[in-house]
């Protein structure tokens, strides 16, 4: 038997309050009807015995305490899911806005997901390859990883999420099991619409799922995008068997959205104003990631996250970081210097890199030459710093190696076109040419049998 509640109890910021409310559950969806006779949708989100909180997503301008119709949908906020959704447009809440007409849904899935079992998780193992030098030998994407990009305002951030969802691939099987779900989340006008054509125009969008929320919507619509998200990654992962990467920017904007709806329903703050169950939410997205035994495909996490004031003791990258397997860090003083992407190579890992790359994955290489670029580098900062203090005319001749070392690598490895995608091959081939610059004694953590076959320095190749 439907209900109607008629009138409101009271209303503060997003959320209004009904008494005397029977069989309500926990994130039940309501219709609302206003006095003019328009509709908005509100979900369940606070209960006390026969009280209920109710959070509306379009907002309570001109809701009214005595004629507003309220009535109980039976259900938790559901996802209209079928294979047409890929290619298409949505709003943070999952309703088409591309023009192209509803969704006919083969099924609807609760966005809130079910926990995976811990038991029925598969150990990722194969890579993800995105075109990007750093992060393919470096910091290698794994399938069913998690590995959010920490930047900070006003750095390339969009520009490499654009860049990765445009180029990502899997080298095992063929692009038709391989496709992008992204999230925008408090994105300027401008911005979303640069994420719409940069995928149109690049031919990508095909095997993208967009899902937008601007920054004018409301601000608890935020709260469902990467939830509507993942949704629609677990469906095409776990239904259709595709491989999926999910891109979500930015995680930063849906934190603060938390915050403001925290404090609009009187719970005490926890650090710089977040609610204390900050890290718990973030972990029921973050843990959406991952690959299910007897399923073909996975869902792999890039979040992408700003730092205030680039402090990454800031409660969003710290609590993050708790969750996730590694970080890829945006450095500011790269960025200045206009090196594209700004990846700071020495507080970046992939922490499951290692059970993927080598031989029968990338190259029987990769582990050696990615432990010895990571190793003089940091020589080429210990370099630099002494360079700072005594010049650099006063460092010995192999300190001087290392600081143009340093130049070389920054200016032909960490920095590329946006629009250039280098194979594995490629950029595995180009450490060695960066390595090859430094004497052949300073390279140990390479055996010798690899040295033989990729150390050519200079002289050598001239030679030749």
């Amino acid at each position: 038997m439907l209900i109607d509640y008629i009138g409101v109890r009271e209303i503060n910021g997003s959320l209004i309050v009904l008494d005397d409310v029977e069989n309500a559950s926990f994130e039940e969806v309501v219709d609302i009807r206003l006095e003019d006779g328009t509709m908005r949708q509100g979900r369940i989100v606070q209960m006390e015995g026969s009280r209920v909180v109710i959070q509306v997503f379009e907002g309570t301008r001109g809701i009214s305490l005595d004629n507003t119709r309220t009535r109980l949908k039976g259900h938790p906020m559901e996802l209209a899911l079928s294979p047409e959704i890929l290619g298409r447009v949505f709003d943070g809440a999952g309703r088409p806005i591309d023009g192209l007409g509803d969704i006919y849904p083969v099924t609807r899935a609760n966005i809130n997901g079910t926990p995976i079992n811990p038991v029925s998780r598969v150990y990722p193992k194969n890579y993800i390859n995105t075109g990007i030098s750093t992060i393919d030998t470096l910091m290698t994407l794994i399938r069913g990883q998690k590995l959010p990009i920490f930047s900070g305002s006003g750095m390339k951030h969009n520009e490499l999420a654009v860049q990765i969802a445009r180029q990502a691939k899997i080298s095992d099987e063929g692009d038709g099991k391989f496709c992008i779900v992204f999230a925008a989340m408090g994105a300027k006008n401008d911005v979303a619409e640069y994420f719409r054509r940069s995928f149109d125009e690049s031919g990508v969008l095909q095997k993208v799922v967009m899902f937008l929320n601007l920054s004018n919507d409301p601000i608890i619509e935020r709260i469902l995008t990467p939830r509507c998200a993942l949704t629609a990654a677990e469906y095409l992962a776990f239904e259709q068997g595709m491989h999926v990467l999910v891109i979500m920017t930015d995680i930063t904007s849906y934190a603060e959205a938390l915050r403001e709806f925290s404090s609009s329903k009187g719970e005490i703050p926890g650090r710089k104003g977040f609610p204390g169950y900050l890290y718990s939410d973030l972990a029921s997205l973050y843990e959406r990631a991952g690959m299910v035994r007897g399923k073909k495909g996975s869902v792999t996490q890039i979040p992408i996250l700003t730092m205030p004031n680039d402090d990454v003791t800031h409660p969003v990258p710290d609590l993050t970081g708790y969750i996730t397997e590694g970080q890829i860090v945006l450095d500011r003083s790269l960025d200045s210097a206009g090196v594209y992407p700004p990846v700071s190579v020495l507080p970046s890992l992939s922490r499951l890199m290692k059970d993927g790359i080598g031989e029968g994955y990338t190259r029987a290489d990769h582990p050696a030459l990615s432990n010895q670029l990571f190793a003089s580098y940091a020589k080429v900062m210990d370099a630099r710093s002494l360079a700072s203090v005594i010049g650099e005319e006063e460092l010995s001749p192999t300190d001087k190696k290392y600081m143009e070392f340093g130049k070389l690598f920054e200016q032909r490895f960490v920095s590329q076109g946006a629009n250039e995608n280098r194979s594995i091959g490629e950029s595995l081939d180009l450490g060695w040419q960066l390595l090859s610059t430094l004497p052949r004694e300073e390279l140990d953590r390479v055996d010798d049998k690899l040295l033989d076959q990729y150390y050519k320095p200079a002289s050598e190749e001239k030679g030749a």
